[in-house]
């Protein structure tokens, strides 16, 4: 929306995976472009507590950001458009600001006179603009030109149509026109015209090798951040109204886990939302009834009222942040907790239950952890464009990061979500052992022969980035589960995500792999993923994951998949075998190579999953 019109709707979790500051959000009658947050009203966007992420983001913008904050929510859905309540939202400003009617062809900026928005308040997807005066029909309606300009420092900016058509700078300041010429729309097909002057171009000159001599250099606009004038080394690009590559998000994640050895102090961070305006000890035992009378936050009954309250007071002075951050790897800390011999069992946001490993696959993974709840906080800490940012904790090894706002932000988009979720610990001599096999070596030379292409190809430090031959091997695994999982469990393959702990460094090797779904709009999940990893499933599921594995569709071309040769980043593995959706994915479908779990065609000894390992039913 706008100052005061509503436009539409999105969820919130969209604003950090979709539609963030600097998104274009596409609606069905016109188009617009999400403002930065020094536009958001921060009093709608209730605080989330994590210090962990909060301090993964503070390493990366800086320790000026105070707080994380949820997007604002409409709480009642049926309030009036015309009431307060009914107009919160995220503010956006229409964008591109040229359209093209759709019957004349007329193309010009929506603020040219030309142009009038038609509102509709209790129907906003109806929401568009008509050209008043077509010659064609009183009232056609006008859509969003489909073409922008976008750069790899994150620049957006509006094609340049009298540029583009008049071969550069021209005095000649006539009405344009867009049309079609042949039955497809490819771009040789798409055509604008200047009605004064009859210059025509085909927009097949805006795209590839052409696009060098037709397109004029970036001129730094952040249309979000009202900032138009910003240096800028990077060549412009056309891109789509749509397309993908128009904005990526970086975000940073992190599992809810407990403090271990500190049980109060986590008892008041997860309960942090009600204790964050307790004035006395007094206060404290009243909220501390209310909560254990409603089941509201299990384990509060074990502490009295004067130790929260201390716990409290302590959080509020920060003296207690330090202890619930801890180290700079954010997943090390989970993977403590995970693999600790007595799990919790009782925390509000991580109800744990160890089980029996898979009697053919214990020698392999001989611990497996079901997660009943589980929360993860999500943070969105900037955006490219053109290019997908590098998936790495290193914040100098990623593409140039745009900014969410203008100057520094105090406070970061987030959004949290809670759901289940199995965990599977592998065998640290096995995977050891496994990894000192000379066939072995051999893949992880190839791998690293793609990756080192790869980086090459987009200006990156080959050295840095590549996650080793453990990574992908539990990475690979944690795909063939995912799709088998996905067909049994009730959930589809794209809500069902994946965390792998495989860092050599720090306080000793990790080898596992966490495989859990959420649900960003209910509190819990159906409970069909944990079922299945008890050991009388597990089993059946890894052994029908592993078989289908084997051949490939695409076989022989995907097992003699060879990544140095086309500096890509995974072997054998494709669509038809290993691939899952991208929201599933932490690695967006890179390093992976079924190869290192079953023998295929091209290899047959580098598997890591044997019938001796295994064991034999």
């Amino acid at each position: 929306m706008s100052n005061t019109l509503v436009v539409g709707d999105v969820r919130p979790s969209q604003l950090l995976w979709t539609y963030g500051p600097g998104a274009l959000v596409d609606l069905p009658n016109l188009s617009v472009v999400t403002m930065g947050l020094d536009r958001w009203e921060i009093d709608r966007c209730p605080p989330i507590e994590e210090a962990r992420l909060l301090e993964a983001v503070r390493r990366v913008l800086g320790q000026q950001v105070e707080r994380l904050r949820m997007p604002p929510i409409i709480k009642d859905e049926n309030a009036s458009p015309f009431t307060p309540e009914g107009k919160i939202g995220v503010p956006v400003r229409p964008f591109p600001r040229w359209l093209r009617c759709v019957r004349c062809g007329l193309l010009a900026e929506f603020d040219s006179g030309l142009f009038t928005i038609k509102e509709n308040p209790y129907r906003p997807d109806q929401t568009h603009f008509i050209h008043t005066s077509c010659e064609k029909g009183s009232h056609s309606d006008a859509v969003p030109a489909r073409f922008l300009l976008a750069c790899r420092n994150g620049h957006l900016d509006d094609f340049p149509w009298h540029w583009f058509v008049h071969a550069g700078s021209s005095s000649c300041k006539g009405t344009l026109r867009f049309f079609e010429r042949g039955a497809s729309l490819q771009t040789e097909n798409l055509w604008v015209k200047c009605d004064t002057c009859g210059s025509a171009r085909s927009l097949v000159h805006a795209f590839g090798d052409k696009a060098k001599d037709n397109i004029p250099a970036c001129r730094g606009r952040h249309p979000h951040l009202d900032v138009y004038n910003e240096n800028c080394d990077q060549p412009a690009r056309a891109v789509l109204l749509g397309a993908t590559n128009s904005w990526f998000p970086i975000t940073l994640s992190v599992l809810a886990i407990p403090h271990t050895g500190n049980s109060l102090s986590q008892i008041v961070g997860d309960g942090w939302k009600y204790f964050e305006k307790a004035k006395s000890e007094e206060h404290v035992e009243i909220i501390k009834d209310t909560l254990k009378d409603g089941g509201l936050l299990p384990g509060i009954e074990r502490f009295s009222a004067k130790d929260l309250w201390n716990a409290i007071d302590k959080r509020k002075s920060g003296a207690a942040e330090a202890d619930a951050v801890g180290t700079d790897d954010i997943k090390r800390p989970e993977w403590k907790v995970l693999t600790q011999p007595n799990p919790p069992t009782d925390w509000p946001h991580f109800l744990s239950e160890r089980v029996g490993a898979p009697s053919k696959y214990q020698t392999l993974i001989p611990e497996v952890l079901l997660l009943k709840r589980l929360r993860e906080v999500n943070a969105l800490i900037g955006y490219t464009r053109v290019e997908a940012p590098e998936e790495t904790d290193d914040p100098d090894d990623r593409p140039p990061m745009a900014d969410l706002c203008r100057g520094v932000p105090d406070w970061i988009p987030a959004t949290e979500v809670h759901g289940e979720g199995i965990f599977l610990r592998f065998a640290e001599h096995e995977v050891a052992q496994w990894e000192a096999r000379a066939e072995v070596v051999v893949r992880d030379d190839m791998l690293r022969s793609g990756h080192v292409g790869w980086r090459n190809a987009r200006q990156l430090d080959p050295s840095k980035g590549f996650p080793g031959i453990r990574y992908a091997m539990l990475h690979t695994f944690s795909h063939l589960l995912i799709r088998e999982l996905s067909l049994e469990c009730g959930y589809n393959a794209a809500s069902i995500r994946e965390r792998i702990y495989a860092n050599l460094d720090g306080d000793g090797p990790m080898a596992g792999v966490l495989l859990y779904t959420a649900a960003a709009d209910s509190d819990g999940t159906l409970g069909g993923l944990i079922e299945l990893g008890k050991p009388e499933n597990l089993g059946r599921l890894i052994e029908q994951a592993l078989h289908r594995a084997t051949i490939c569709s695409s076989d022989p071309l995907c097992s003699e998949h060879r990544p140095e040769q086309d500096r890509s980043l995974h072997a054998a593995s494709c669509h038809a075998c290993a691939f899952v959706a991208e929201t599933s994915c932490e690695r967006g479908n890179r390093y992976l190579d079924r190869a290192l779990l079953i023998p295929t065609f091209d290899s047959a000894s580098a598997a890591f999953f044997t019938d001796e390992a295994a064991g034999d039913e």
